[in-house]
């Protein structure tokens, strides 16, 4: 086959004619105004809601409002530097945190990057901080146990893996030491668990990272960091990174918690977010869709199908209530987005019962599902019987004289409020709790006096522990009670309280 020079002369012209050579084109803007974590910006008329921005001195960006001629967004990062004038690119992605097992054991700010002078985490792993929830053919019901250690909640409120439980209370009566308590029981449990700590001091979280490096929790713990002093973006963004972060683990089949801690502080600084944007305020000047605020975070935890590997992520938001209302505009919001809530009651906690759980108003929408037959068995009424308690107990401060009944059910709930009692960082195992609460429901520490109970219940599970390892270890792998076990254990029981009897001082 033969070429002629003028084909060959003719094809190279057409090709240089039509060459085109590809230009890297960058959508640049300008700001307006710039100040308190915001910016408006005017010339990138084509960004995305949610896109990530680049900022002259470094900073990355959120593209927020989308108005007719300019952008509003919010400056992750150092914005005391940026001045009007200053140039803002787009990068056409959206906003991603580093996130795999580099992270455990790390503190880290909301974008990522380590506070903990422990050198650069190296990860290949990377999600998008705000992402779509499982829909409901992706989930499958919450029936496994996430045990806290905490004896008045496994008991009474128990938690599953993949449910979302509040926390809600007045400030400083052991919100933070419930989730705290229920990362250090994950110990050996295999779920991964993420801190985010939101609006709180530096030292205050200073001091949780420290309480979970002694109980050897940091292990498998991530803590993403946005303390009172960081701009209120990085406030705003921070529980939706600690959910990424325990996304990754959680479609990967594995099991988390996630703990923010506290949400109230989210939503103050998206308030100020909003309002200085010139969003219109609505009820206590949150903007009106504050609710969308929480429910797209809470709404991520999930127990997935088995398709999808059965992974779980459990949360337990943290609200704070002022003077003990529950029915302001937060709370109120977050009540109804959740599966339950922990109710911390003031005056219980200043008289002494820690942790200072209101069971008359706290719930669980998950119930007996997420307890072992054991506890179910023991504690089914328990809840029933402390609410009477409480409303006996007001009765019986009249002075009246009672009845031998009424004087019985008010002399037992003194003893099983006595022993639901628990300090702070001692999270205890399933069948420890079981043996406890039985004692109590059965009538075996009727005959103690309710100052010799802690002593009573310390005694007892180190006398089983040494002694009669065996009940333990069927009630934690069978999770259940046959009544051969149950008849053992009543001896094991009834021997020792009549010792522990002999040896208290009469009278």
């Amino acid at each position: 086959m033969k070429i002629n020079a003028d084909e060959i002369s003719s094809v190279l012209k057409k090709e240089i004619e039509n060459y085109q050579s590809d230009l890297a084109v960058d959508e640049v803007g300008t700001i307006l105004e710039v100040g308190d974590g915001i910016a408006r910006i005017y010339g990138i008329s084509n960004c995305m809601a949610g896109e990530m921005l680049a900022f002259s001195n470094g900073a990355n960006g959120l593209a927020f409002n989308l108005e007719e001629n300019s952008i509003g967004a919010v400056i992750l990062g150092e914005f005391a530097t940026l001045k009007e004038g200053d140039e803002v690119k787009r990068t056409g992605t959206v906003m991603q945190v580093p996130c795999g097992e580099a992270m455990l054991g790390r503190v880290v700010d909301p974008l990522g990057n380590p506070l903990d002078g422990k050198g650069p985490i190296k990860t290949e792993h990377f999600r998008a901080v705000e992402s779509a929830a499982p829909g409901i053919a992706d989930r499958k019901s919450v029936h496994e146990p996430l045990q806290t250690g905490i004896k008045a909640i496994d008991s009474t409120i128990p938690i599953g893996r993949g449910q979302r439980e509040l926390i809600i209370g007045d400030r400083g009566i052991g919100k933070t030491a419930i989730a705290i308590d229920t990362i250090i029981n994950q110990r050996d449990s295999g779920v991964i668990c993420v801190y985010v700590a939101v609006g709180q001091k530096g030292s205050t979280i200073a001091g949780v990272v420290d309480r979970l490096e002694r109980e050897g929790a940091m292990a498998y713990t991530i803590v993403v960091s946005a303390p009172a002093s960081s701009p209120a973006p990085l406030q705003y963004i921070a529980p939706y990174s600690g959910a990424a972060m325990a996304e990754y683990f959680m479609y990967k089949g594995g099991h988390t918690l996630c703990v923010y801690d506290d949400l109230s502080k989210q939503a103050a600084a998206y308030r100020q977010l909003s309002l200085l944007l010139r969003r219109p305020p609505g009820r206590e000047a949150y903007p009106g869709d504050v609710f969308y605020l929480h429910s797209r975070l809470l709404e991520r935890s999930a127990k997935l199908s088995d398709d999808l590997g059965g992974g779980s992520m459990t949360a337990l938001p943290v609200i704070e209530t002022q003077e003990g209302e529950v029915s302001a505009y937060i709370p109120t919001n977050v009540i109804s987005i959740t599966d339950g809530q922990i109710y911390l009651e003031p005056n219980l906690f200043f008289a002494g019962q820690r942790p200072a759980v209101n069971v008359g108003i706290s719930v669980s929408r998950v119930g007996g599902n997420a307890q072992i037959k054991a506890m179910k068995k023991i504690a089914g009424s328990l809840r029933l019987d402390l609410s009477a308690f409480r409303e006996l107990e007001a009765f019986a401060q009249l002075g009246t004289d009672l009845d031998k009944a009424t004087q019985a059910q008010l002399d037992r709930g003194f003893r099983m409020v006595e022993i639901l009692k628990q300090p702070q960082y001692k999270p205890m195992p399933i069948a420890e709790q079981v043996v406890v609460i039985w004692c109590g429901a059965n009538g075996h520490l009727d005959n103690l006096s309710v100052s010799s109970l802690a002593d009573f219940e310390d005694k007892l599970l180190n006398h089983i522990r040494s002694e009669f390892p065996e009940i333990l270890e069927g009630i934690t792998n069978a999770g259940e009670m046959n009544k051969e076990e149950e008849a053992n254990l009543t001896k094991v029981v009834s021997d020792f309280n009549k010792d522990f009897s002999a040896k208290l001082p009469q009278g």
